[in-house]
């Protein structure tokens, strides 16, 4: 999807056609859209597709027309039928008289923009509109590394409730959440410290100030990543403390179980084989008596287990 937006008069404007000053941003784009847009920025069709593959490497890219830009920005899909978040690339492609954005979603760290929800933002000042992408991205992880945790801390209430198979793949792709982000931060970090170095990107004071902003997000973003990640590790090892716990009050309960039945089964067993020099042989209340005493026992023997904490 090709979309086109120009700042005019104070707010944001949906184009028909390409101007000076314009924001291009294409979403999913189709390969019509990929050339047309190629050709009429004169911009290599490869680097408006680098965003498109999943596996593409954040970078800075220089040529004599533009600079590219490839960050990582978080996203939601389905994983093994549970809601997960994962990161995928966006393209950020400065020109002198305009700036492209291509990414394979309709990525919420654009939509604020598109909603004009972002104060002192103008598809002119193209410098400062590359920063607020780059402290858009970055909150958004930092809003959804708060979800992970509150989800986790979700699952930690309900650890008294007993634990199941689906709670454990969750707890997994919780894991694999903060992998993913970890990993894209670390890399979008490098190239936040490579653009405080670039000179071909003109740099106006107020914008290093974002810039730096950007980069102090960033860094704490990668702090919660791994202090999540740590915590996150706890609960699995709480996970499976509890249900070894579990297991062992089970094989307790089973293996007193069978303590208890061996008893009337011992018993049955003696007074049943055909002989007579048995007590209680010859008693007619012989088998009333034999039964009183093996539910007596029995019952000395729970008690016994319910004192040691055994039954």
């Amino acid at each position: 999807m090709l979309r086109i937006f120009k700042s005019m008069e104070g707010s944001l404007h949906t184009l028909n056609s390409i101007e000076e000053n314009s924001w291009i941003c294409l979403t999913d784009p189709s390969l019509e859209e990929i050339m047309e847009v190629a050709g009429h920025c004169n911009i290599d069709a490869d680097d408006l597709r680098a965003s498109l593959d999943e596996e593409e490497a954040s970078r800075i890219e220089i040529t004599d027309n533009y600079v590219l830009i490839l960050v990582d920005v978080p996203a939601k899909e389905i994983r093994n039928g549970n809601k997960a978040y994962t990161t995928i690339p966006l393209a950020i492609i400065l020109m002198d008289k305009m700036i492209l954005t291509v990414c394979l979603e309709d990525t919420v760290v654009l939509r604020p923009f598109i909603n004009e929800k972002v104060r002192e933002f103008h598809t002119f000042m193209k410098t400062r509109f590359v920063y607020q992408i780059l402290y858009s991205n970055t909150s958004a992880y930092l809003h959804y590394l708060r979800k992970i945790d509150k989800k986790r801390e979700e699952m930690e209430s309900h650890l008294t409730q007993g634990t199941t198979k689906g709670d454990l793949i969750e707890l997994h792709e919780l894991e694999s959440d903060l992998v993913y982000f970890a990993t894209s931060l670390r890399v979008n970090g490098v190239v936040l410290d490579k653009l405080t170095r670039y000179e071909r990107i003109k740099q106006y004071p107020e914008d290093k100030e974002l810039l730096n902003d950007v980069i102090i997000e960033n860094k704490q973003a990668i702090e919660m990543a791994n202090i999540y990640r740590d915590i996150l590790n706890g609960t699995r090892e709480l996970f499976s403390s509890v249900i070894d716990n579990s297991l062992n009050n089970v094989m307790k309960v089973l293996t007193s179980v069978t303590i208890i039945l061996s008893i009337p089964t011992i018993t049955s067993g003696l007074w049943g084989m055909n002989t007579s020099s048995l007590p209680l042989a010859d008693s007619p209340y012989g088998f009333e008596i034999i039964c009183g005493l093996t539910a007596l026992l029995c019952a000395i023997v729970v008690l016994i287990l319910r004192k040691k904490d055994l039954f």
